[in-house]
């Protein structure tokens, strides 16, 4: 930990930026972000993904491309913050007029018997990018989820502090969002409430493999388990929104676990110094029927 410690103080003192010869460390090119959400995605969001036109509600959230290092045109505060996302181009108009829109607080879902969410993860390479919105996890081919027979894979998750989604007006400490493609483009994203408690173990092996430099993406030497960073109980809440970031593209199949994982103060606290707050504000409900998993 204290090793970390010191290499995260370096990044953030940094005043120049110093070239890698060792070739672990891929430069990204500066792109505008897209929704990512989770946001994201949502990917979504947050490092949900590229910057696709909005989709309307009928057709498929635009897909994440993993690894882009999104450009700061937006921002979670001042004149590029939330309000003004909808304002700022063209394909980010649904932020501002879309009525699926994400994150929302989770209350009044009606309980019902819903099909397990068939978690197909494996143990796999992963690479860190600061994408300057999010620290988002880009991962290989080969993990995916089925729901409702529908089979998604893995392209990446991110964590936005605090939680972007509320349940019953509760915000958590921080959330990661894994977010899923399918064949035809559709959306899914799996939030994965945290709160403070003992160390995870996913989410350290991630801080340890951390770019000194935003827009550098990093080859970690060690493998992951993401069935480790899933709760016990997968149990979970359901309903249809967006990416949590522009262009807020909607159509995104919301999962979220219903039972918290816990992560360390000191690990909160590294992704504090690096984001002290990421989270797109709740959103109108407007109707939409969530479902609670009993």
């Amino acid at each position: 930990m204290e090793v970390l410690r010191q290499k995260l103080a370096e990044r953030l003192g940094a005043t120049k930026s110093p070239e890698n010869k060792s070739g672990a460390v891929m430069r990204v090119p500066n792109k505008a972000e897209g929704g990512g959400g989770s946001g994201g995605g949502n990917g979504g969001g947050s490092g949900h993904g590229g910057a696709p036109k909005a989709a309307a509600a009928a057709k498929p959230a635009a897909v994440p491309e993993p690894g882009h290092n999104h450009a700061a045109h937006w921002a979670y505060g001042g004149e590029t913050g939330p309000e003004s996302w909808g304002k700022m181009k063209p394909e980010f108009k649904t932020c501002a007029i879309g009525q699926r829109q994400s994150p929302i607080d989770i209350r009044g879902g009606i309980q019902v018997q819903l099909p397990a969410i068939q978690f197909d993860y494996h143990t796999s390479g992963f690479s860190v990018i600061d994408n300057g919105h999010t620290v988002q996890v880009n991962l290989p081919a080969g993990n995916a989820i089925t729901v409702n027979g529908r089979r998604y894979d893995l392209l990446q998750f991110h964590f936005h502090r605090p939680s972007e989604e509320r349940v019953n007006g509760k915000q958590f400490d921080m959330v990661a969002h894994l977010v899923h493609k399918d064949p035809e483009g559709r959306l899914a994203v799996v939030a994965v409430l945290l709160e403070r408690g003992s160390a995870q173990g996913v989410i350290q092996a991630v801080w340890n493999s951390l770019p000194l430099e935003k827009g550098e993406e990093l080859a970690s030497p060690v493998a992951i388990d993401l069935n480790q960073l899933l709760p016990e109980d997968k149990r979970y809440y359901t309903y249809m929104g967006s990416l949590t970031t522009p262009p807020c593209s909607e159509g995104v199949l919301w999962l979220v676990m219903k039972q918290p994982v816990q992560l360390s103060l000191d690990q909160i606290g590294i992704f504090a110094r690096l984001y002290p707050m990421n989270a797109r504000p709740i959103q109108p409900n407007s109707g939409r029927l969530i479902k609670d998993s009993n």
